[in-house]
């Protein structure tokens, strides 16, 4: 053992157990592979008799106030310490990692290109069974049942459509994105707004303007550009 190593295992609070602290250091030097990734020992737990672990300072790349965690245990008093784990184990300041988000709930669009295969799933909150759908929830007339989804296993909710409306309306193509702002009218009132079917037709539309920055892309009916077809010279 290296004089930097003696240095560094000096009993913080006095009490070992099975004055064992030197033993415990070097079960968490073989794990580390490297003495300067293991620090000064910072205490020893004890719950019972026969056991007892022993916290060392760990230097490990990004394991900010992390702590080599040795447990020892000894069968009676004349008996030999024993190692039965080196682990890592946070402190109260460590650097953690964050919680876990399901993959399913960070993919974005930039995520699917071609060839990518995303599937939605059974349960997916902003779906119903076309099936369970009553036209009243679409506002539409019976001769209209088509666009509401039949032949298609699901449909939006109403909870899916709450959640598409309010991604459409504050964003580019909304009435706060900046080029709305400064638009002679909206789009409501353009010649080349073709207004969507079911129950966001009030709502939005596609523009069809070949020169308009949002040709073929969906906009709300206050949006606007200055592509606008009554736009005077």
């Amino acid at each position: 053992m290296s004089r930097a190593t003696k240095k560094n295992s000096t009993k913080v609070s006095g009490v070992d157990p099975f004055d064992a602290a030197d033993f415990a250091r070097a079960a968490a030097l073989e794990d580390a592979k490297n003495e300067k990734y293991v620090g000064s020992q910072i205490s020893v737990e004890s719950d019972e008799d026969h056991v007892a672990t022993y916290l060392f300072e760990a230097f490990l790349p990004g394991y900010v106030g992390w702590r080599w965690a040795v447990t020892v245990a000894k069968v009676d008093e004349k008996s030999l310490p024993t190692i039965c784990d080196v682990v890592l184990l946070p402190g109260a300041d460590a650097l953690l990692a964050p919680d876990w988000i399901p993959y399913s709930e960070r993919i974005t669009a930039e995520d699917v290109g071609v060839g990518t295969i995303v599937p939605t799933a059974a349960d997916d909150a902003r779906l119903v069974p076309a099936s369970a759908v009553l036209p009243s929830d679409e506002e539409l007339d019976l001769h209209e049942l088509f666009e509401l989804g039949a032949g298609r296993l699901r449909v939006l909710s109403i909870e899916g459509r709450d959640q598409a409306a309010k991604r459409w309306i504050e964003g580019d193509r909304g009435p706060n994105a900046p080029i709305a702002q400064f638009a002679p009218k909206n789009c409501g009132s353009c010649g080349f707004y073709l207004p969507i079917a079911g129950s966001f037709r009030q709502a939005f539309g596609v523009c069809a303007n070949a020169i308009s920055p949002e040709d073929a892309r969906v906009v709300s009916v206050n949006h606007g550009c200055g592509a606008h077809s009554e736009a005077i010279n």
